[in-house]
Formats: C-alpha cells, sequence, structure tokens
C-alpha cells in the first residue's frame, strides 16, 4: 500500500517535456499566489507516437511521484497524456491512490470555449499523431456543442522544431505552412483553430502567418488557467489543500542543466531545475 503525505502542498503540472511550460505561464500569470512542482519527463518524450498503455503507464508514474511529492491536485498540462491517460487515471488510480485527490487536463478546458469562439461551428485541430488518433477533442466538443464539425490534422514536426529552437527557421515556414493548409483542404468553413499541443503556441509568428486573419487561433494556456480558476472556487474543499507561497519547483527526468537551457525558450526566464527519477 502507498502511503502518499495528508498535507497541504503545490499545484502540480505535468508535461512529457517542455510544453507545458506554455500551460504552467498561463496559470501562474492568473494564480501566482499558489506554490507550483512542475514536472517534465523529457527523458521519454515525445508522447504523441507512443501508445495508449505505454503513455498511461509513464503519466501515472509522473502523477504518483507528484502526489508522494505533495500534490494534492495535478494538471496533465501534456495534450497527448490528457487524451490517452486522463480518464484512466481518474477512474481506475484514484479511488485506489486516494479519491481525495485531483487530477485535470487540457482537452475540457479548450471543448468548454470553443462554442463561443467560433460563428460558422467549423473548427480546425493541429495537434500531434496521438492526439488526433485518440479523438478526444472531437468527443469533448460533440458532448457540449454537438452542431460543430471538427477537422483535426497531426503535426509531426512540430514539437522538434520547438524543442530544437527552431521556430524562426525555413524549415519551420515548410512544415508550418504544409500543416496549415492541409487543415484549410479538409474544411475552407473553418473559422477557429484550436493549438493542441502545447508546444505550438511558440511557433505562433508562423502559424498566423500563414492563416487567414478572419481565422481565430485558440492558443491554451489562459483557457486552462481560467478553467483551473473557476474549479477551486467551486470546489474550496481542494482550494485549501494548495499551499500559496508563490513559489515553483522544476523537475526533470533528463539532464537537469539541459531543461534549464531548454525551458528559457518557453519562460523567458532562468529556473532551477532537480532530476527526478520516476522508477525509484
Amino acid at each position: 500500500m502507498i502511503t502518499l503525505p495528508q498535507r497541504p502542498g503545490p499545484i502540480g503540472v505535468f508535461d512529457s517535456g517542455y510544453g507545458g511550460l506554455t500551460i504552467l505561464h498561463g496559470i501562474r500569470q492568473l494564480l501566482p499566489q499558489y506554490d507550483y512542482l512542475y514536472l517534465g519527463d523529457n527523458a521519454r518524450a515525445p508522447y504523441g507516437i507512443r501508445s495508449f498503455d505505454v503513455v498511461y503507464q509513464f503519466t501515472r508514474q509522473a502523477v504518483l511521484k507528484m502526489f508522494q511529492k505533495g500534490c494534492q491536485l495535478v494538471i496533465l498540462g501534456c495534450n497527448t497524456a490528457s487524451a490517452k491517460a486522463l480518464r484512466s487515471i481518474q477512474q481506475r488510480d484514484l479511488p485506489e491512490l486516494d479519491p481525495s485527490r485531483r487530477v485535470l487536463g487540457v482537452i475540457r478546458p479548450t471543448a468548454e470555449i470553443i462554442g463561443n469562439l467560433t460563428s460558422s461551428r467549423h473548427v480546425g485541430l493541429l495537434a500531434t499523431e496521438g492526439t488526433i488518433k485518440s479523438q478526444s477533442y472531437d468527443i469533448e466538443i460533440k458532448k457540449l456543442f454537438p452542431d460543430i464539425q471538427v477537422s483535426g490534422v497531426a503535426c509531426p514536426f512540430w514539437v522538434p522544431l520547438v524543442e530544437y529552437n527552431e521556430m524562426d527557421s525555413p524549415g519551420a515556414d515548410y512544415f508550418v505552412k504544409k500543416r496549415v493548409d492541409e487543415l484549410m483542404l479538409k474544411d475552407k468553413d473553418i473559422d477557429a483553430i484550436i493549438l493542441g499541443c502545447t508546444h505550438f503556441p511558440l511557433l505562433m509568428p508562423k502559424i498566423i502567418k500563414y492563416v487567414s486573419p478572419s481565422i481565430r487561433i485558440i492558443s491554451q494556456g489562459e483557457y486552462v488557467a481560467d478553467s483551473l480558476k473557476a474549479y477551486l472556487e467551486r470546489h474550496p474543499e481542494m482550494e485549501h489543500k494548495c499551499t500559496k507561497g508563490g513559489s515553483c519547483h522544476y523537475y526533470t527526468t533528463e539532464n537537469a542543466d539541459k531543461f534549464k537551457d531548454s525551458a528559457s525558450i518557453f519562460l523567458h526566464e532562468k529556473v532551477n531545475v532537480s532530476h527526478i527519477d520516476l522508477d525509484k
């Protein structure tokens, strides 16, 4: 039996790599008073091409480690983990580990606001292969807005472009234009595009370049932050379990110095990072 600390602790944000830092940034902008713990499973990234079972096992390991570090609430800042692991963790693991803890994802908050952001009711989705194949956005949006049509395109080279700091390269232009054109060929009536991967906001200058100005581009950070704020207001019992010291601690399964260098691309600030082993 796993024993978990019951005292209040930081809000956890998990990602397979660096992309969740864009989610963390949005949350900290809106809710700076809380303590945060960020965990990036960089050693095993990317998750987008992995099977459901592998993503679930990796995500479960990370969530359990964050619980052991004191988190009572964990946000899966990774779309692939939200698509492939969230439901299993909520339904299978939480009742066994600790029914009072919560794990939330990034897909539902985006789905909840999309009805207000499209007039044509035709929405595009640019995401990783894993998120597209899961159809999680299609399912969540249909639950809330049955009249909205969702068309998705996988963008397999976009994450490496960001992680290798090639966002401004000619290669980025080629791959961004290729996928945007592919999406618009699927449905010319799209008037809103969801960036269904937390890395993709860093390609925003390129995306804007190849998307019609009449189309709204939806980055998740602010909407996830708004959703978390509303969640904590609705659930004071959970809000009281989140400590408020304004701190943020970063952990990575990769080399800490490498994470520190790459994190600066996403956060534009220096961070203190510790290595963490999810197998121990």
